[in-house]
This record gives C-alpha cells, sequence and structure tokens, in this order.
C-alpha cells in the first residue's frame, strides 16, 4: 500500500542518524522527524574523546554534522516536529506531530534521554540564573567563577572537567558514598587540583534570587548541613528518556525505557527502538550508532515482507 514514507526515524542524535544512513542506503524511503535542534544530544557535546576513529576526539556539532550531511546524501529527508502518537495500524503506521499526521510502513524511536532534576527548592527559580543543565552549552556563563556540580558520574566529572578548563572552582557533590565515575575521570579530576569530589552529601536547596548565590548539602552520615558559595549549579544526575508520547501505544518499563528484543524490536511489529531509550542501554554514543544499524536492518528485513 501507499505511504508517506517506508521509514520513520523519531530522533536525531547518533542512533536515528546511523539508522537513518542505513535505511535510505538499502532504498527505503526514509524520513527523521526531530522536535528539537537537528544532531541531538551531540550538538551539546563538546569533546567527544570515545567515539572510535578520532584518537584526539572530535567536537560533537563536527560530528553531527558530517553525520546528518551523510544521511542527506543518500536522500534521508529531516523534518521538524514533535510527534505526539504513534497509531499501529497493522502494516502501516500512523505518525501524529503536534501539526501533521504521516503513514510508514515502520518506525525506528530514537529519542534519547532528558536530564533529570535535583527536585530541591530554588532548582526552578534559579535556571538559567545560574542552574544550567550542560557545561557546554552554558559553562562559559560560569568562567572564573565557584560552582558546584551535581552528581560524580562520567557526566558529572566531564563537566566539572570543563568548568575547570574555564577558571572554575568547582565541588562535585555526590549523593551516593562513592562516586560513579570512572577512574580515569577521576584521576584526571584530582589532577587538576581544582575540583574537590564530596560523597555522601544531598543538596538540600540552591539559594539566591536572581542569580544563584550558593547551595546547602547535607553530610547523610552526620546530619551536618553547610553551604557552598558557589555562583553556579550544574546538575547531571541521570537522564529520563523522552518516551512519554509512547504510553499510548507501548508498554514501557519503569524507568521509561521500552522494553525490545536482541533485534531491538518492540512488541509491536514495524516499531523498533534504539539508543538511549531502548532496554538496557549503557547509554553511550558508539552503542547508539550500532543500535541505530542494527534497528535499521533488522527493520528493513520485516518491510520486506510486507505484502
Amino acid at each position: 500500500m501507499y505511504t508517506d514514507y517506508d521509514v520513520i526515524i523519531i530522533g536525531s542524535g547518533v542512533a536515528g542518524l546511523a539508522a537513518g544512513i542505513y535505511c535510505a542506503r538499502a532504498g527505503f524511503e526514509t524520513c527523521i522527524m526531530e522536535k528539537g535542534a537537528m544532531g541531538g544530544e551531540m550538538m551539546s557535546r563538546q569533546l567527544i574523546e570515545n567515539y572510535p576513529g578520532f584518537g584526539e576526539g572530535i567536537q560533537g556539532p563536527e560530528l553531527a554534522s558530517a553525520m546528518m550531511e551523510q544521511a542527506s546524501s543518500f536522500g534521508v529527508e529531516m523534518e521538524s516536529g514533535e510527534v505526539t502518537r504513534i497509531v499501529d495500524k497493522g502494516n502501516y503506521k500512523i505518525v501524529e506531530t503536534e501539526d501533521e499526521t504521516y503513514t510508514c510502513k515502520g518506525v525506528i524511536v530514537a529519542t534519547g534521554c532528558h536530564p533529570r532534576l535535583l527536585n530541591v527548592p530554588g532548582e526552578k527559580e534559579l535556571a538559567n540564573k545560574g542552574v544550567y543543565y550542560c557545561a557546554t552549552c552554558d559553562g562559559a556563563i560560569s568562567a572564573g567563577k565557584p560552582v558546584f556540580v551535581a552528581g560524580a558520574g562520567d557526566s558529572g566529572l566531564t563537566e566539572a572537567l570543563l568548568l575547570e578548563k574555564l577558571g572554575c572552582k568547582v565541588t562535585v557533590v555526590e549523593f551516593m558514598e562513592k562516586p560513579k565515575a570512572s577512574q580515569i575521570m577521576l584521576d584526571r579530576a584530582e589532577e587538576t587540583g581544582n575540583i574537590e569530589v564530596l560523597c555522601n552529601y544531598q543538596t538540600n536547596k540552591i539559594l539566591g534570587t536572581d542569580w544563584v548565590e550558593g547551595v546547602e548539602i547535607q553530610d547523610r552520615a552526620t546530619g551536618e548541613v553547610k553551604t557552598l558559595d558557589v555562583q553556579g549549579g550544574y546538575i547531571r544526575i541521570g537522564n529520563i528518556p523522552n518516551t512519554a508520547f509512547l504510553k499510548d501505544t507501548l508498554e514501557l518499563l519503569p524507568n521509561g525505557q521500552v522494553p525490545v528484543d536482541m533485534n531491538l524490536k518492540t512488541a509491536i511489529d514495524g516499531i523498533y527502538a534504539a539508543g538511549d531509550i531502548r532496554q538496557n542501554s549503557v547509554q553511550q554514543i558508539v552503542t547508539g550508532a550500532g543500535d541505530g544499524a542494527t534497528a535499521a536492518m533488522n527493520l528493513g528485513r520485516y518491510i520486506n515482507t510486507l505484502a
């Protein structure tokens, strides 16, 4: 039957772009839909050091632009719009956005994640007034100032190292008893001399009226409360999958991820999930690219079985 596209890919991060390249090269009429900036999270990454083939790393926007150019060269169309629902009609799917409705034979969902909030007093009130979620995007605002980073995972330490290079004195506040970051990241932070990691502390509230003036933290072991004199805060305590629009289409896991089989197929024939949103994802850029290829190849086999 006629559809607007063979494949619609929702999300233009590394998983979505990789899927687009594979689908288009296989001869499928392919469209990538993105509600934000084309390129996804890559556009907010300053330096990507762990993507194979780039010994000295590559700037996120540079990698995204190269992938978008490659996808376009194979005929992938890229449309702006927020998908609100997917309707399964058996041999075809309906993809609804806020403004348009499209039909296709198969869908790959690669919508990525968004930052988890601390949900403490002052966070929302001081958002964009010293409280940020991406040092690559907004770190220059805090250049030379004392700041705190919430979360001592690899993403938190990455933020801390970038801020330190901008002349910041950085205090990393971690809720758990030990940092979750890899040893190489911890070693880099320690070597700077300008990054302090405080573990087993909870963030009680962010202080300030028109701008961040401090953060109140509490020792979870002793109950001692103290205030850090900072002028900025960067929140990196995890991600939430961007899957709310799927709740009427698929049964999601408690953490919001999409259950998939080894082929990245969801519970519905013709709908696949790739990248950070899929079950058991390690949420790395290289695995996102692999997921995109895997989902595209398996979806292609499915489409070829349709009458």
